[in-house]
C-alpha cells in the first residue's frame, strides 16, 4: 500500500434523523444543511430549520491538511430557529474535531463527525457502509497501525468569529486554487482548492512551477498584476498574479486549466501543418515531371510536417529468385540524425521475413499503427534494428490492387499516432497512387510513341534518337558504326493472298528472328511496312558487319509455320558505314536505303554496301520511290473518272478510271513519274488491284443509285497483265463488288500484247468468257501488226491522243486516223479517240464515223463526287 494513501485524512459525517442513519463522505468545499430539499445535506425533522447550518472546509495553517467548521444559519447570516449544539453546547460556529456530536435544535436530528487516517481506500469504502462505526473503529484499532485522530489547534485563525466572513468568502469556497506568498518566498495561504490541486506546493515552495519566477517578475512590474501560462507536469494553467503592496504579499489565482485547450490548439496546428504538407506534396507529385523526384519531395515535406524521424514508401513485387510476393523499400526520407535503412529492406519475402501479418492487414485496406513494444516479437526485431519506437503504415492501392504501403516512423519517442495523422497519410497515399497512375500512363504513351505496336520493336522515332546518341559517342571515341536497311522480299504477295492477320504474324516472327541474330548491344527497329532498320555500334571491321548480314539471311532461310501454312521469305539488305561519305545520321540512313535498292536490283536475297556510285540515281527519285511504298497504306491514292462520250448521241457511255497520287509533301505527283516507279518496284500489282476494286465498286454504286449503266475502263500494265493470278483476282473483285463482268473493260497496250502473243491470246479468251471487255490502249504507237490484232478477242480500239492532237495541222496524221477507224470497223471494233480538246478535232472524228471520244473538250478527269453529279445531270455539257 502506498504511504501517501494512508497519510490522507478522510472526513465523514454520520447523520441520524427520522429517515434513519446514513454516512456522508465530506469531499466538497462547502455544504448546506437543513430541512429544505435544495440543501446539500437534507435533515428530516420538524425541529430543523429550512436552512439550518453551513459546513465549510478550512485549511489548517502551516500544513497541507484541512478540517471543517460548522456555522449556524444560512449564507446570508440568518441563524436557525432552534439553534446549533455541538457536544451539548449551543454555539454560533465550531471547528469540528474527531467524534464531535452535532444536534440541530433537539436530538431528533443529529450528526457525528469523524476525521480518520491510516486507512486504505478499500477500508474507507467499507467504513462508509458499516452499521456500527464504534465496533469497526475498535476492530481496526487492534491493528499495528491504529486510526489516528486529527487534532486541530483551537487558536488558529478560523476559530475566531471575526474570521468567519473570510471562511465563507470567495477564496475558501471557489474551486479555483488561490495561493499567497510573502517576499521571502514563504507560502502564507492556500485555499482548499489549492491544497487539493497542488499538495506538495508548500513543501516545494518557490521551486514549484506555480511560484517559480514570481518574486523576480513582481519586482519588475509596471502594474500590480499580470497573467501568465504555467506548466505543472502534463497540465497547463492560466495563472493570474496580483501584487498586494499594502501587505507585501503576492496572490496568485489559477484562472483555469487550459491543458485541453492547449492540446486542441496543438492538434489544430499540427492538423494545419499536415494539411498544408499534403497540399504541398500533391503539388510536387503533380508538377514534378520526374516521378521519383516528386516522391522524394513529397516524403520530405510530410516527414517535416509530421515531425517524424522517417517516412517510407514500400513497393510489392515478385522476388527475383523465388518468384514469391516480396517487398522492397523504394523511397525513404529521414531526419539528418537518423541513419537510412533502405539496404535493410530489399527483396523481403512476406512469409519468410515474418511479415505475413503486415501483408494480410494492409492488403485488406487497414492501417498498422502502434508502439514497437506492442508488435509481435518477430516484427519487433526488424523495428528495433532500425531504432524505431513507433510505426504507422497505410496501404497503397492501384486499380484495386495492393501494390505497396506508405509509412511514418518515430525513433525518438513512443508516439501514439492520431487518427488525423493516419488520415493524412492515407490522403498522401492517394496522391502518390494518382502520380503512379500518371507515370504508368506516361510510360505507356511514351512506349507506344517510341515502339511499333505490332512487333514491340523500337519505331523510327526511337531509332533516330538512339542513332543520334550512338553517333555522338562513336565520333567522340573515334569508333565506327553501321546502319543496315532490310526489306522483306515477296512479303506483299503473302500479305495480299493470305490476309493481313497472317502477314502481321509473319512480321512478328521475323522481328523475333532478327533480334536473335544480332550481337549484344545491337538494335533492330521497324521502319514501316515490311522494312526494318538495324544499328550496329562499335564495329571495328567489315567482317563483323558481314557476319551479321549473313546471319540475318541465313535465319530467314528456315520456313515460318503460321496458321497451318509453311511460308518462306527472303530479305534485301543495304549497309552504310560511318565515314566521310556518310558523316551524319540522315545521310547514313539515306545511303543504307540506296544500298538496299541496289540489293534489290541485284536480284534480292542479298546484302550490298553503299558506294558513291549508287548516288548516280536521282536522290529525289529515290525519295519518291520510298514514299510510293507507303502511299497505298497511307491512303494517298485516289481514283478519278474521265467520261467517254458518244459523238452522235452526246451521251456518256463509259468512264475511264485514272489513278492520282496526292503526296503529303510533294503535292500531286504526275502519273508519268510514279507509274514507271511502281512498275519497276513491283508495287504496280497491289496498286493496280486497288484501282480495279475501287473502280468496280464505284460503278456498282452508280448503278445501285439508279443511274444509267456504264462501262468502266481500267488500264492494265505489262506486269499486271502477266501476274500469275490475274484471272482469279479479277473474278474475285467482280464477285466482291457485285459488278457484272460486261460492265468492266480492261485496257492493255500494244506492247503488252506482243510481249508473249500466245499467253496474251489465252488470257484474253479467258476474260472474254468471263464477259469482260478488252480494249487496245494508245493504238497506233506500238509495233503490233494487223495479223496479230485480228487474232485477239477485242472490243475497242483507242486512238492515241498524239494522233488526235496533230490531225488538224498534219494531213498525214488525219489519213492515219481515218485508216485506223476503217481498220477497226472492218474487225468489228468500236473506235474511241483520246485527247480531244478542239471542236475541229471532234468534227473530223465525227466525219469518219469514230463512235466515242474522251478529252478536255468534254470533261477533265473528275473526282467520284463530281462524276456522280455529272451523271445525275444525264447529259454532258459541250
Amino acid at each position: 500500500m502506498l504511504g501517501n494513501e494512508r497519510e490522507k485524512i478522510r472526513h465523514l459525517l454520520v447523520i441520524q434523523d427520522q429517515k434513519g442513519r446514513r454516512t456522508i463522505p465530506l469531499q466538497e468545499t462547502t455544504y448546506s444543511l437543513g430541512r429544505h430539499s435544495a440543501n446539500t445535506i437534507v435533515l428530516t425533522s420538524r425541529s430543523v430549520s429550512m436552512q439550518h447550518a453551513i459546513l465549510l472546509r478550512v485549511t489548517v495553517p502551516e500544513t497541507d491538511q484541512y478540517g471543517f467548521q460548522i456555522i449556524d444559519g444560512n449564507y446570508k447570516g440568518k441563524g436557525s430557529t432552534n439553534g446549533l449544539f455541538v457536544n451539548g453546547t449551543k454555539c454560533f460556529s465550531h471547528n469540528l474535531r474527531h467524534c464531535d456530536i452535532i444536534a440541530f435544535g433537539n436530538n431528533q436530528a443529529q450528526a457525528k463527525y469523524y476525521a480518520i487516517s491510516n486507512l486504505s481506500e478499500q477500508a474507507f469504502s467499507e467504513f462508509c457502509d458499516v452499521e456500527d462505526l464504534s465496533d469497526f473503529l475498535s476492530e481496526q484499532a487492534s491493528y499495528a497501525n491504529p486510526f489516528q485522530t486529527l487534532a486541530i489547534d483551537p487558536t488558529f485563525e478560523a476559530a475566531s468569529e471575526s474570521a468567519l466572513a473570510r471562511l465563507a468568502s470567495f477564496p475558501e469556497l471557489i474551486p479555483n486554487p488561490i495561493i499567497e506568498m510573502d517576499f521571502e518566498g514563504k507560502v502564507t495561504y492556500l485555499n482548499p482548492a489549492a491544497t487539493l490541486k497542488f499538495p506538495k506546493l508548500r513543501e516545494i515552495g518557490t521551486k514549484h512551477p506555480i511560484l517559480t519566477g514570481l518574486l523576480s517578475a513582481v519586482k519588475n512590474l509596471e502594474k500590480n498584476s499580470f497573467v501568465r501560462e504555467v506548466e505543472v507536469g502534463t497540465e497547463v494553467f492560466e495563472q493570474s498574479v496580483l501584487y498586494l503592496p499594502e501587505s507585501d504579499l503576492i496572490r496568485t489565482f489559477i484562472i483555469r486549466d487550459i491543458t485541453e485547450q492547449k492540446q486542441v490548439t496543438a492538434e489544430l496546428h499540427q492538423r494545419d501543418r499536415l494539411l498544408q504538407a499534403v497540399a504541398e506534396a500533391a503539388n510536387y507529385l503533380l508538377g514534378e515531371m520526374n516521378y521519383e523526384t516528386g516522391i522524394d519531395l513529397a516524403l520530405a515535406v510530410l516527414g517535416e510536417a509530421a515531425k517524424a524521424d522517417r517516412t517510407y514508401l514500400f513497393q510489392n513485387h515478385l522476388h527475383p529468385d523465388t518468384g514469391e510476393i516480396a517487398v522492397s523499400l523504394r523511397f525513404e526520407w529521414t531526419q539528418s540524425f537518423i541513419e537510412p535503412t533502405q539496404h535493410h529492406w530489399q527483396n523481403q519475402p512476406y512469409q519468410a521475413s515474418e511479415l505475413a501479418r503486415w501483408y494480410t492487414v494492409l492488403s485488406s485496406g487497414q492501417a498498422i499503427s502502434g508502439l514497437t513494444q506492442n508488435f509481435p516479437v518477430a516484427e519487433q526485431e526488424f523495428l528495433i534494428r532500425d531504432g524505431i519506437q513507433s510505426l504507422l503504415l497505410v496501404p497503397l492501392r492501384l486499380e484495386n490492387e495492393f501494390w505497396g504501403y506508405l509509412g511514418l516512423a518515430d525513433c525518438t519517442f513512443e508516439r501514439h499516432w492520431s487518427k488525423h495523422e493516419e488520415s493524412t497519410l492515407l490522403t498522401l497515399a492517394a496522391s502518390i497512387t494518382g502520380a503512379r497512375q500518371r507515370q504508368q500512363a506516361e510510360e505507356k504513351i511514351r512506349y507506344q510513341a517510341l515502339h511499333d505496336v505490332l512487333t514491340g520493336l523500337p519505331n523510327r522515332l526511337l531509332f533516330n534518337e538512339m542513332l543520334g546518341k550512338t553517333l555522338s559517342n562513336a565520333i567522340r571515341n573515334g569508333e565506327s558504326l553501321a546502319v543496315i536497311f532490310l526489306d522483306l522480299d515477296r512479303f506483299k504477295v503473302i500479305n495480299d493472298t493470305l490476309g493481313h492477320t497472317l502477314g502481321d504474324q509473319l512480321l512478328q516472327s521475323v522481328a523475333q528472328r532478327l533480334k536473335d541474330s544480332l550481337r549484344k548491344g545491337d538494335t533492330v527497329a521497324r521502319w514501316g511496312g515490311d522494312e526494318f532498320i538495324i544499328l550496329l555500334p562499335r564495329v571495328s571491321n567489315i567482317e563483323e558487319i558481314t557476319q551479321v548480314a549473313q546471319r540475318i539471311l541465313q535465319m530467314l532461310e528456315d520456313a515460318f509455320h503460321l496458321q497451318g501454312h509453311e511460308l518462306y521469305v527472303s530479305a534485301s539488305l543495304g549497309i552504310a558505314l560511318l565515314d566521310h561519305n556518310s558523316p551524319d545520321a540522315e545521310i547514313l540512313i539515306q545511303h543504307a536505303d540506296a544500298a538496299l535498292y541496289h540489293a534489290k536490283d541485284q536480284g534480292r536475297n542479298n546484302y550490298q554496301f553503299y558506294s558513291v556510285s549508287l548516288n548516280a540515281k536521282n536522290p529525289e527519285l529515290l525519295t519518291l520511290e520510298k514514299s510510293l511504298r507507303y502511299a497505298l497504306e497511307r491512303k494517298e491514292f485516289s481514283v478519278y473518272y474521265q467520261p467517254r462520250v458518244n459523238i452522235a448521241t452526246e451521251q456518256i457511255t463509259g468512264m475511264e478510271a485514272l489513278l492520282r497520287w496526292q503526296h503529303p509533301e510533294m503535292g500531286l505527283v504526275a502519273p508519268n513519274v510514279f507509274i514507271p516507279l511502281a512498275e519497276e518496284s513491283g508495287l504496280i500489282i497491289p496498286i493496280g488491284e486497288w484501282v480495279l476494286r475501287t473502280a468496280c465498286s464505284q460503278n456498282k454504286i452508280w448503278q445501285d443509285a439508279g443511274l444509267p449503266p456504264l462501262m468502266i475502263a481500267v488500264n492494265f500494265s505489262l506486269k499486271q497483265f502477266r501476274q500469275p493470278n490475274l484471272l482469279e483476282t479479277i473474278a474475285q473483285i467482280l464477285e466482291q463488288t457485285g459488278l457484272e463482268p460486261h460492265f468492266l473493260e480492261l485496257e492493255i497496250t500494244e506492247s503488252t500484247v506482243i510481249e508473249d502473243l500466245n499467253f496474251t491470246i489465252m488470257v484474253l479468251h479467258e476474260l472474254q468468257q468471263m464477259g469482260v471487255h478488252i480494249s487496245i490502249d494508245d493504238f497506233g504507237i506500238g509495233h503490233s501488226s494487223l495479223s496479230r490484232i485480228q487474232l485477239l478477242p477485242l472490243h475497242n480500239l483507242k486512238i492515241d491522243k498524239s494522233f488526235v492532237q496533230d490531225l488538224t495541222h498534219d494531213i498525214k496524221v488525219a489519213h492515219i486516223i481515218k485508216a485506223i477507224v476503217s481498220l477497226g470497223h472492218s474487225l468489228g471494233l468500236k473506235l474511241i479517240a483520246e485527247g480531244v480538246e478542239k471542236k475541229e478535232e471532234l468534227e473530223f472524228l465525227k466525219s469518219i464515223n469514230c463512235e466515242d471520244v474522251q478529252g478536255f473538250l468534254f470533261y477533265r478527269p473528275l473526282s467520284a463526287q463530281k462524276a456522280t453529279e455529272i451523271l445525275e445531270g444525264k447529259r454532258p455539257t459541250l
